[in-house]
């Protein structure tokens, strides 16, 4: 039976808690904590050899943290730290990025040239090739996102900015032990969501499940820097690090409304242990880098391979397609005529009307445009709502989408032959940032559902999470389109 049902037992516990609290005048979690506490301060005196004298440690640790835990200056440090990893992680990650998308092409090229046309071969090169090919190219980045977040962690800063944080998470209605497993969101809202375990109150662990899908996960990712990159090349770093400011501002608001509105009751004191600072052993900093890498490579073997080989048939059938307008017949009475960059042209023009034709009457194209009405409003084009809709399986899917698309659209010329050139002339920088908003806040995938209604117990949370993020998706990004409107 549960623990809910034991209510004569719940009952003495809380009247046990009461009276110890007020015997000791000490709230019950700072008396177990010091309890925990104490007892593995004795057991290391014990059995742990120094090789540094503690007073000394202790000195410097204290030196550090008079800076790094400052009133005034704890809070831009940590804000510029933040800064200077995705900025990093933008700025280096663009020469092997670089270098992996002209692999990608040179593969897809030598493919494309040694098959025979056919349907294997369209499969090959515009389905696994480009849609996987479209999404590797992001691995760099991911390992030095991750380099940086292991290092913040093994050298004991992590825990800190948990300690810096507690006060603003506070007002917000959480407190700072929340604040790892949210930062555990920016690798995987999966395992972060399961790190809530740690927390103690009930109340705080549910608001702490349901804001940890808006922190933006390397899934994400990639989606970021692929719009940074097509639509704010000189800002590029920056942009990636507001969205990621952004996603902790949305979660912590949320937060601030789920204790309000739905989830209410009373805070609770919050204690932890701030570790002595340490250089990160590079062992430890190469596992985890090693970890998200594998991690990623088996997303990109397993479900984005699928997903661009479903996306690939989706958007290649029917075959036979009621045509508007006899193009065979026009593009072979002006290959007929004399060869002319005019008559060139033309041809080219009627093939990729040819082309878009044939994806929107295809079974992709209709899904989409029958659900683009709803995000017409944003801005958003059937094409990027077939990105949203893949998106929902997993968040990868999204630039695999995209890379299968163009992989053969309107705008996949030779000249243009890079999926950020091909997406840059599709939309507006403002509608591009609103995407980037509305890819950051809706429908977690369906790992990230499963293991709220896992934690929670109850599919009515996992349910809400849904529609509550996509509700607050919809209403942020066309608030992005409104009032940059005006400005724009």
């Amino acid at each position: 039976s549960r623990e809910g049902e034991h209510g004569v037992l719940i009952d003495l516990v809380r009247r046990e808690r009461e009276a110890l609290a007020q015997s000791h005048g000490e709230d019950v979690e700072i008396m177990f904590a010091d309890a925990r506490y104490g007892f593995i301060h004795g057991l290391l005196l014990e059995a742990r050899q120094q090789t540094m004298d503690p007073a000394k440690r202790l000195q410097t640790t204290r030196l550090l943290d008079s800076v790094l835990l400052h009133r005034t200056l704890g809070m831009p440090l940590f804000l510029g730290l933040m800064w200077v990893m995705f900025e990093t992680t933008f700025t280096v990650g663009a020469y092997p990025m670089d270098w992996i998308d002209l692999g990608v092409g040179w593969i897809a090229g030598v493919v494309g040239s040694v098959m025979p046309d056919g349907m294997i071969k369209d499969l090959l090169v515009e389905g696994i090739i480009a849609g996987v090919g479209g999404t590797i190219i992001f691995l760099p980045n991911i390992v030095i996102l991750f380099f940086f977040l292991a290092f913040f962690s093994e050298s004991g800063y992590l825990a800190r900015s948990a300690f810096l944080l507690d006060r603003v998470m506070h007002t917000f209605g959480m407190h700072g032990k929340a604040f790892i497993p949210l930062v555990m969101g920016f690798g995987c809202n999966v395992p972060a969501i399961m790190a809530t375990r740690t927390i103690e109150s009930e109340r705080a662990r549910l608001i702490a499940i349901l804001v940890n899908p808006f922190m933006a996960c390397t899934a994400r990712l990639p989606v970021f820097i692929l719009f940074a990159g097509a639509f704010f090349a000189e800002w590029a770093g920056t942009v990636v690090f507001l969205m990621y400011l952004l996603s902790i501002l949305i979660a912590f608001s949320a937060a601030v409304f789920l204790g309000r509105f739905v989830v209410r009751g009373g805070t609770e004191p919050f204690v932890m242990e701030l570790p002595p600072y340490r250089m990160p052993s590079m062992r430890a900093v190469l596992y985890h880098m090693w970890e998200k890498a594998s991690d990623f490579l088996r997303k990109v073997g397993g479900v984005i391979l699928v997903g661009s080989t479903v996306l690939w048939f989706l958007q290649a059938y029917p075959k036979d397609v009621d045509w508007t307008q006899d193009y065979a017949g026009q593009i072979a009475t002006l290959e007929a005529g004399v060869q002319s960059e005019v008559r060139d042209a033309a041809v080219t023009k009627l093939r990729h009307e040819q082309e878009r034709e044939h994806l929107e009457k295809s079974y992709l194209g209709r899904t989409a445009l029958a659900v683009a009405p709803v995000f017409e409003p944003l801005g958003f084009n059937w094409k990027d709502t077939v990105a949203i809709l893949t998106g929902v399986v997993a968040k990868e899917v999204v630039v695999a989408s995209y890379a299968v698309i163009y992989a053969q659209g309107e705008d996949a010329t030779e000249e243009s032959d890079s999926l950020r050139d091909a997406l840059a002339g599709t939309m507006s920088p403002l509608v591009a940032f609103a995407f980037m908003v509305f890819v950051l806040l809706y429908v977690p995938c369906l790992a990230t559902i499963a293991v709220i209604r896992r934690e929670t117990g109850s599919w009515k949370w996992a349910g809400f999470s849904v529609g509550f993020s996509m509700s607050l998706a919809w209403i942020l990004a066309f608030g992005v389109i409104t009032i940059g409107g005006v400005f724009v």
